[in-house]
């Protein structure tokens, strides 16, 4: 058997080993191990080891069917069932992990990554998201248990009890949940005669708590060559 040498082999990127649920393995990888079911996001698997099965995890509801066939944002999850451990990532996105206590968040559906089923989730849609701004919805999580969500960067915390607060509807990952956010749209006349700013539309934040954003609008899509 011929040895190998390699920083891969340091102990540095060996499996982490917790008795916790949910663990990071890494700020861009998470780890879960099963015994309650867990929801996450379609795709989001990197691997696994163990019995575990993956199915499509349905609406649950007629009224929630139809808010997640009109939202354009709300991203598709899958049921993890099974015994063994599963690792979740997504386009190497920085993880951090919420728990709740009885309470909830609202996430944006791209930054959703994985919760336990246990937690009640729902899609809501932001007043004020009409169709020009792409009619905007968020997924609302709730109950006892852990939110695994992804942010594309190092996230900020803004406290939204002082003044109003503004972010723009592709950054924002998360908020409290007893925030209503309206849809405003800042480009005026004179800005859209001359080609516009690129910033048409925000979230606007004003009341006790809080908002985290992430350093990015999201993945840039490579121009179209033919």
């Amino acid at each position: 058997m011929v040895a190998m040498r390699s920083e891969l082999f340091s102990q540095a990127h060996n499996e982490t080993q917790s008795g916790d649920r949910f663990v990071l393995q890494s700020k861009r990888m998470l780890k879960t191990s099963l015994g309650p079911d867990i929801l996450a996001a379609k795709g989001a698997m990197v691997a696994y080891q163990g019995q575990v099965t993956f199915n499509h995890e349905g609406s649950g509801s007629l009224g929630k069917f139809v808010k997640r066939a009109l939202s354009s944002e709300d991203a598709p999850l899958m049921r993890v069932a099974g015994q063994g451990e599963v690792f979740f990532a997504q386009n190497a996105a920085e993880i951090f992990l919420i728990n709740l206590e009885s309470d909830g968040i609202s996430i944006n559906g791209r930054s959703l990554l994985a919760f336990d089923a246990n937690l009640e989730w729902d899609v809501r849609r932001t007043q004020g998201a009409g169709v020009l701004s792409g009619g905007l919805f968020n997924t609302l999580v709730q109950g006892q248990g852990t939110v695994a969500l992804t942010s594309d960067g190092d996230p900020m915390i803004l406290d939204c009890s002082q003044q109003p607060t503004f972010v723009d509807t592709q950054a924002a990952v998360c908020w409290s949940a007893n925030l209503v956010p309206n849809v405003v749209n800042s480009m005026n006349a004179r800005s859209l005669l001359r080609g516009g700013t690129g910033e048409a539309f925000q979230y606007a934040f004003h009341g006790p708590g809080f908002v985290v954003v992430q350093p990015s609008e999201g993945p840039v899509v490579p121009p179209h060559t033919h």
